[in-house]
């Protein structure tokens, strides 16, 4: 028996020796969190590492381009990444095989590329895998069909890397020079702060015009409908002054009978919208959930790369590669999605031809539409795994999607023209018949206005009116969601570019955030104003388009990249010369700020700092004094009851509200506290989870 014992565990130890000396494929990704992910469901003879993203780059400190020698990028290996790069090489030496499968875009080919460089690995050779979900057969089909480094993919990543540090790395040594270090200039940056400026301009020159609404409530028996002036006589008539609205008001009975002359009852189909591109997810995820493009795009990047399930199903990715500008779906997607409908609504819900986006101008449709990687998993089925923005975001993915496979949303509509002496009131109603695609959305669902029931010869009476004054007003300003879908109409920019220009554009302090818009500030406005007279193809949205259209060229290989940035440098090369040469220092004056320095008693100004705005003594360098910027909102503390309620600015530049007692009250929130929020409890409380509460601390150190 002991004997037995004895082999068997020799046996084992044996077998375990040779295991261990059997080579693994080598797989690299790019985050640490998708290579748990990736492994688990390739096996044990499979090891997948991270490179922490890209492992070589353009020097910081040089412009690191040979414009001499058709554009030749001098890439070094990024500082920090020694280490890493010294793991990977010792791993590519004892794998079988090496695969590449970073992320399936431009900037993930770029970054398999510069890993078959610095791993010298055989460039004919079939390693680089890509997928575009993380699911267990997703995986292993795409290991089935590796192929060779995509150099179009390539190309389309550098020509924009050195296209862009072209441009920055020519344009900002100019702007330190005449107005301050620290600043930059960029291709979509400088149209993105274009249009923000322009808009802000409207808005100054903008006058109102006074016009008048005159609001009407009839009644039919008990019941009671709204309705609006259209016009008299058969024509429809604007109410400019309130001369007009009198004039109205004498032409009516107001105790007589109005006729129901018309009455227009229709069913209406409401289609569902088509699944999201990144760029529409962000534009909902900000007006939606008040989501700002970086933080949608981190809680993106997490569902995709994987969300540990636990109970027995370890790391998931819960949703499609979240970088697309299609709406495209797969057709084995469709039908899972076609039975999840079925079974769950009914049949009548599921859409036989599911609706169709179209791509926007000069749309790539090389991913599928972000959807979820499985339909079935619920978002409520999940919610006790997920953060509460990665649930709020897989939520909003989630319906959005599976509504776009469903049937329309069905509503009975009324519109109703009502007459007494010429004078003629409309009314329009509608009521939902079937919820359709609402059922899986109800974000999406009209709200019910329904008409009693009225038909033409009926007689109503009228049981008030509401003149109103009012004022044309000017444009908005753009909100991160409006400017991203300025940005892709003009066809600046792509999916992958959003969010890192709107946060440089904060960080540089060329704008500011008020009440979720973005409003110029003064260097700003100093800054674009150098550029649009110096550089005017730069901010110009048709140039800057076409370039990205050719840059798209590149990608598809109908162009070669070196070409399509000699046509950009050249001219512009001639424009830097002339600035350099013409251009003279910006004076930007210090703003007093009404009040004396505490330490030597000369006046304070308001300075512009890296971080925004500062109290600052006028005697400086001689007296360093300096003081943070903080503007009471007329409210006491709601949690201490001593403080008062202050505006600070974190480090991004965004506004947050805390105690004026800070560090000894740590009281914080985003949003605006009132009086009204204060006395009903309305205010944002603080958090009682440690991620929160670390987050006020940090928002109130900043």
């Amino acid at each position: 028996m002991a004997d037995t014992k004895t082999k068997t565990t020799l046996k084992k130890k044996t077998t375990k020796r040779r295991t261990s000396k059997v080579k693994k494929n080598l797989v690299i990704v790019e985050s640490p969190s998708k290579a748990k992910t990736i492994e688990k469901y390739l096996g044990s003879t499979y090891k997948v590492v991270a490179s922490l993203g890209h492992i070589r780059d353009l020097p910081k400190s040089t412009l690191g381009v040979d414009v001499e020698h058709d554009y030749d990028p001098k890439y070094i290996n990024i500082r920090g990444k020694g280490d890493i790069i010294k793991g990977l090489r010792k791993e590519a030496k004892a794998a079988k095989a090496v695969y590449l499968a970073s992320d399936p875009d431009r900037e993930g080919e770029a970054i398999a590329w510069h890993l078959q460089h610095i791993l010298d690995l055989d460039p004919e050779k079939p390693n680089r895998v890509v997928f575009n979900e993380i699911t267990k057969d997703t995986i292993k089909n795409a290991f089935k069909t590796p192929r060779t480094i995509n150099q179009d993919l390539v190309d389309a990543q550098q020509a924009r890397r050195i296209l862009d540090r072209l441009v920055g790395y020519s344009i900002s040594p100019i702007l330190w020079k005449t107005v301050k270090r620290g600043l930059s200039a960029g291709r979509v940056q400088s149209v993105a702060l274009g249009l923000i400026i322009a808009r802000e301009r409207e808005i100054q020159a903008f006058e109102p015009e006074e016009y008048w609404t005159l609001d009407s409530e009839f009644k039919k028996a008990r019941s009671k409908f709204k309705s609006v002036f259209y016009g008299f006589d058969g024509k429809k008539q604007p109410l400019p002054d309130n001369d007009s609205v009198q004039s109205i008001l004498k032409r009516i009975d107001k105790n007589g009978d109005f006729d129901i002359v018309k009455v227009d009852a229709k069913e209406r189909k409401r289609q569902p919208q088509p699944p999201f591109t990144t760029s529409t997810m962000q534009q909902t995820a900000n007006t939606q959930l008040n989501f700002r493009t970086r933080k949608t795009m981190m809680a993106a990047q997490q569902l995709y790369e994987g969300i540990n399930l636990g109970r027995g199903l370890g790391q998931v990715g819960l949703i499609t590669y979240m970088r697309t500008d299609s709406t495209r779906i797969s057709s084995v997607a469709k039908n899972a999605t076609a039975q999840f409908i079925h079974d769950t609504w009914g049949e009548e819900y599921s859409q036989h031809k599911p609706i169709q986006g179209k791509l926007p101008e000069g749309a790539q449709d090389a991913h599928e539409a972000i959807r979820p990687s499985d339909v079935t998993r619920t978002p409520e089925s999940i919610k006790d795994k997920l953060t509460p923005d990665q649930f709020k975001l897989y939520s909003l993915i989630w319906s959005r999607f599976v509504a776009s496979q469903m049937t329309p949303e069905i509503l009975d509509t009324m519109a109703v023209t009502i007459e007494q002496n010429g004078v003629i009131f409309r009314a329009n109603g509608s009521k939902t018949k079937f919820q359709g695609f609402t059922k899986a959305y109800p974000a999406a669902k009209v709200k019910d206005n329904a008409l009693p029931d009225l038909n033409a010869g009926d007689k109503v009476k009228l049981a008030k009116t509401d003149p109103q004054q009012h004022f044309t007003l000017p444009p908005a300003r753009y909100t991160e969601a409006a400017l991203i879908k300025a940005l892709e109409e003009n066809g600046v920019g792509r999916p992958s570019t959003y969010a890192p220009t709107l946060d440089t554009i904060q960080r540089r302090n060329y704008v500011r955030i008020d009440a979720r818009k973005f409003v110029p500030t003064e260097l700003g406005e100093i800054v674009q104003t150098i550029v649009e007279d110096s550089f005017p193809d730069v901010t110009n949205t048709k140039f800057t388009a076409a370039v990205e259209h050719e840059l798209d060229e590149v990608e598809t290989g109908d162009k070669k990249w070196v070409p399509v940035i000699d046509s950009f440098f050249k001219p512009f090369q001639k424009e830097v010369e002339t600035a350099e040469k013409s251009l003279e220092k910006v004076i930007m004056h210090d703003e007093l700020a009404g009040m004396d320095c505490e330490i030597c008693g000369a006046p304070m100004v308001i300075k512009m700092g890296r971080y925004g705005k500062f109290y600052a003594c006028s005697r400086f360098p001689d007296c360093r004094n300096t003081k943070t910027i903080v503007q009471e909102i007329g409210l006491t503390c709601p949690k201490c009851h001593k403080g008062q309620v202050v505006s600070r600015k974190t480090k991004r530049g965004r506004t947050f509200y805390g105690c004026s007692r800070y560090p000894d009250c740590d009281f914080v929130t985003w949003d605006k506290p009132t009086e009204k929020t204060l006395a009903d409890g309305t205010t944002p409380k603080e958090s009682t989870d440690k991620t929160n509460k670390s987050t006020a601390k940090q928002k109130a150190t900043e």
